[in-house]
């Protein structure tokens, strides 16, 4: 809320913002396009007897190939703010290391695409979708090294296995 001022009755305050709000794997699709890695979520949807009828995220709606139409939806339907996350193995595969620039792009072309519609980017960083070499790299782990990351790196950790865990039998 950008407005101070209290609201009247039935009326929401001057700079209020309309939107909506997105997760990377729910919507974007195409997981491994463009150089990207797979994702814990990608891994867990293939694992057997994990999710009802094997379904995945591969298309979703498919917001990787379509966001300029869905940003122009957005623009119709009024909304001034779109949340969404990015997915970390679209940017770097590997978890660490080298950048995939095709990543990078998408998400530029979507801020982009966002602003021209008047539309504010609010973004999330990390959004349950951890690279699954960075879970591979870390499960089984009982110690973490002590660097200015080490708590971003448990944190990542315990949610891999929580998201992971809570779909076994």
């Amino acid at each position: 809320m950008k407005s101070s001022k209290a609201p009247q009755q039935g009326r929401f305050p001057d700079g209020f913002l309309w939107g909506a709000a997105t997760s990377a794997y729910q919507v974007e699709g195409s997981p491994l396009a463009d150089g990207a890695g797979p994702s814990i979520w990608h891994r867990f949807v293939r694992t057997p007897g994990l999710v009802r009828n094997g379904d995945t995220g591969d298309v979703a709606c498919d917001h990787y190939r379509r966001f300029k139409s869905d940003v122009a939806l957005m623009k119709r339907l009024g909304l001034t703010a779109y949340r969404f996350s990015i997915s970390w193995s679209r940017v770097l595969p590997a978890g660490v290391g080298r950048v995939n620039p095709a990543g990078l792009d998408f998400y530029e072309r979507l801020v982009d695409e966002l602003l021209r519609a008047g539309i504010e980017p609010m973004v999330t960083l990390y959004h349950w979708d951890l690279p699954a070499a960075l879970d591979d790299r870390a499960a089984g782990s009982t110690r973490t090294r002590r660097t200015g990351s080490s708590s971003t790196l448990k944190r990542c950790t315990a949610a891999s296995m929580t998201g992971s865990g809570c779909g076994r039998r």
